[in-house]
């Protein structure tokens, strides 16, 4: 596929493919091609990989509904069967720096697909995420804190984890009681699942987007380093949907980024707007992702915005903020 010229009059822009990265320009702006931003070839290729069959389905949905294109990218996932990870596809090339939407959230999905492999080094200070002995020491104490202070929560019963990842927090939630553990990305889950077969532990894991509408009331729920991909003007919307998981007294406990340099890589990218990071892979590959350092008031003003009682927002230190709030 070729590179699109420039629009003519009347005609609408190209948009570069979320998943190959080639240009494609649409017929109309209703268009599967243009609600879910994949060029023909990978709408062909839909049925087998989960991120393009979770934007298909997205931009199905828009369509039905009328939508405008750039309510695509918030659009509920349905639930949807993992993919074994002897069949994942190959990671995307990388994102664009003319988004979609200006908070760039299309881009989430995609980069952690491609960041799957080297995720977990930024917990374990691996690679471009060590800085220096003093510095990691500090991030492994705060992190052993964070920890202890979730497995300190009274979570038990039925416990839904969103935008699991690739498991650092499920093996322990797993522990607690029956956990479904729920990310947008399919590779990142694949290592999920090799976890817990390590910790020998069981948990139901399945591709599905933290906005979609929940299916049910659950005992607890938790999301890790999640709230700080939410847009500021959306927090309170994720929030509803968090309370809307919960039974009365349900507990949703959040562990999230404070800002602070020493958290990401050694060479980090400048960012590029308020709200938003510019994120280099290993590889190269570069995304640009919304990253909100949320406030401990910011947070408990939402929550009880959201329907949340008994809120409270603390922090490790330096890099880690902790949510509790029970749902009225």
């Amino acid at each position: 596929m070729t590179r699109a010229p420039d629009a003519a009059p009347g005609e609408l822009p190209s948009f570069d493919c979320l998943w190959c990265g080639q240009a494609w320009r649409p017929r109309d702006a209703n268009d599967l091609e243009a609600l879910a931003r994949l060029c023909p070839d990978c709408i062909g290729r839909a049925g087998s990989n989960e991120f393009l069959r979770f934007r298909l389905h997205a931009a199905l949905d828009a369509r039905a509904r009328a939508a405008p294109v750039s309510e695509v990218a918030t659009a509920a996932a349905p639930v949807a069967p993992m993919a074994s990870a002897s069949a994942a596809a190959p990671a995307p090339p990388a994102a664009r720096t003319g988004p979609a939407t200006p908070t760039h959230e299309e881009e989430l999905v995609p980069y952690y697909e491609a960041r799957a492999a080297e995720y977990d080094e930024w917990y374990l200070r691996g690679g471009r995420y060590s800085h220096g002995l003093v510095q990691d020491m500090a991030w492994e104490m705060e992190l052993a804190v964070a920890s202890t202070w979730l497995d300190g929560l009274p979570l038990g019963g039925e416990i839904v984890e969103l935008a699991a990842g690739t498991g650092w927090w499920t093996a322990l939630l797993a522990a607690k009681g029956e956990l479904h553990a729920y990310d947008a990305a399919a590779a990142p889950l694949d290592r999920a699942r090799s976890r817990l077969v390590a910790h020998g532990l069981r948990a139901h894991l399945h591709v599905r987007d933290a906005w979609a509408a929940p299916d049910r009331k659950v005992d607890a729920l938790f999301s890790g380093f999640w709230l700080s991909h939410v847009p500021r003007p959306r927090l309170v919307d994720f929030l509803g949907i968090a309370r809307a998981w919960l039974r009365p007294g349900g507990i949703y406990a959040a562990i999230d980024s404070q800002a602070d340099a020493a958290s990401g890589t050694v060479d980090r990218l400048p960012a590029p707007a308020p709200n938003l990071a510019r994120r280099r892979l290993a590889d190269g590959r570069e995304f640009t992702i919304p990253k909100v350092h949320y406030r401990a008031d910011d947070l408990t003003e939402a929550l009880r915005s959201a329907g949340f009682v008994d809120v409270e927002v603390g922090s490790s230190g330096r890099f880690f903020l902790l949510v509790r709030a029970i749902a009225a």
